[in-house]
């Protein structure tokens, strides 16, 4: 497995890791949120009870990449993780769509590739090993204006992860999956924030990805 014993592995992002995680930082014992966070740290602490696995949550709901990039230092760097997992990006997105007429909210594709080559420079710079995580849209018509525009950021993301060498893991894929024999609404209302069985999938597809076998 990817991750060995005793590692601190922090995940952040925006509402979709914060998931009401506590403050200042999350950590086990019910202050991780009630996503896909919480449920990674309950299948790592149940099937490898021989093993240790410190885990830290500072996502912040609402939260851009523009936003995640000027709490870098102190909700990652500080920390000292020995590994940092970044999911951000629908929410730079999003303000394109639900505020139009606010641009100065409107992160585009450019200052986001810009942004997360940042975070990724200070994290290997502080010899923290990074896992990049895609951002998505539960929606499975790839033609929707916003789902179209989730894919390109999502893209930027899979570009820095081979630029850099880094484990990346696509999120989009199992909701596109998933939406093959679901309505979207089973999964959330709104295409963004995962009830349990959204955040099940998001785990379990980070869990393969680190070479988790123990299911």
């Amino acid at each position: 497995m990817l991750i060995r014993n005793g590692e601190k592995i922090l995940f952040t992002g925006d509402s979709v890791t914060d998931a009401g995680r506590a403050r200042p930082v999350g950590m086990c014992n019910n202050g991780l949120g009630s996503a896909y966070v919480s449920v990674i740290n309950n299948f790592l602490t149940a099937y490898c009870p021989e093993m240790r696995f410190p885990i830290y949550n500072t996502g912040v709901g609402g939260n851009t990449s523009r936003d995640l990039l000027a709490r870098f230092d102190t909700d990652v760097l500080d920390l000292h993780p020995d590994t940092v997992c970044i999911m951000i990006g629908v929410n730079d997105v999003w303000r394109q769509y639900d505020t139009p007429d606010y641009k100065e909210r409107h992160v585009y594709i450019d200052e986001y590739e810009k942004n997360l080559r940042e975070m990724i420079e200070k994290a290997t710079n502080a010899k923290i090993r990074v896992i990049l995580m895609t951002p998505y849209y539960i929606e499975p018509n790839k033609e929707d204006w916003m789902r179209k525009s989730v894919d390109e950021y999502g893209a930027v993301v899979k570009k820095l992860a081979k630029e850099y060498n880094l484990l990346c893991i696509d999120v989009q894929k199992p909701f596109d999956e998933y939406l093959k024999y679901r309505y979207s609404a089973f999964v959330v209302w709104d295409r963004v924030h995962p009830n349990a069985v959204g955040s099940m999938l998001i785990a379990r597809e980070f869990l393969k990805a680190i070479g988790f076998d123990r299911f």
